[in-house]
């Protein structure tokens, strides 16, 4: 059985802050046609790796944790054959769903010159609360809430953080701001030098791998986490879902 991600809004963007967008990850058949349009070609930056079909065809290993990679085939029985490989299959797939909410931070001031100093603007400390009201609105058990530690991020983390009492917090660099990867088309008023990208896009790669993937076989109730961090790693996220690894 196939896995692919489900891509929905969850909450409206607020006045060019906050933004909310949920990932659901969950087991499906055959995904269906994107459409008559042709799949664009994308290359892959390096540190994505190239062992992946080719653009339009959907890989059931996007996670790298497809229970038939999770089983070591030559260890089988060949006595008990398939029945055997059928219920070690079946202790590998995810029996939960894992549904994450991407936000992006508030609103901030953007001229500071220090990162320290690029606090919430009075609006960005609104959009927040409104925020983070939505959010325990839903009633939903969030797990926990995972942030960039740039300082924008752990404000806005902080002020949605005081409607979802009791859930933890977890701050990471893997999360921060960077040019994960060079825009096409090359825009005029950004541009990072070639560095950047090479040192920001892996770092970025590694928040993916590290956070977007299935439910671990273990986990036997759905989980609801939180995600704070900035646009461009939100946007990286979502390309990177749709051009390599598969469809939402």
């Amino acid at each position: 059985m196939a896995f692919r991600q489900a891509l929905q809004l969850a909450a409206c963007g607020l006045a060019g802050g906050s933004a909310a967008v949920l990932f659901s990850a969950v087991a499906v058949g055959k995904p269906r046609a994107g459409g008559d349009a042709e799949p664009r070609v994308v290359e892959p930056p390096a540190w994505a790796g190239t062992s992946r079909p080719g653009p339009g065809v959907w890989d059931p290993n996007w996670d790298r944790r497809e229970p038939l990679s999770l089983v070591n085939l030559r260890k089988r029985n060949l006595e008990t054959g398939e029945e055997e490989l059928t219920s070690r299959l079946d202790h590998c797939k995810a029996k939960a769903t894992r549904h994450i909410f991407l936000i992006r931070h508030s609103q901030y001031h953007v001229d500071a010159s220090l990162e320290k100093d690029r606090t919430l603007t009075p609006l960005g400390r609104e959009q927040a609360e409104l925020t983070g009201l939505r959010l325990a609105s839903l009633g939903l058990k969030f797990n926990k809430i995972v942030h960039s530690s740039m300082t924008r991020a752990v404000e806005t983390t902080d002020i949605i953080s005081k409607h979802l009492p009791g859930v933890c917090k977890v701050s990471t660099d893997l999360l921060r701001e960077g040019a994960p990867i060079e825009p096409d088309p090359p825009v005029s008023h950004w541009k990072p030098e070639a560095v950047q990208y090479y040192e920001d896009g892996a770092r970025i790669e590694a928040a993916f791998r590290n956070y977007i993937h299935r439910a671990d076989a273990k986990q036997q109730e759905d989980s609801y986490e939180i995600f704070i961090c900035h646009a461009n790693v939100i946007r990286y996220i979502v390309c990177r879902l749709r051009s390599g690894d598969g469809h939402l």
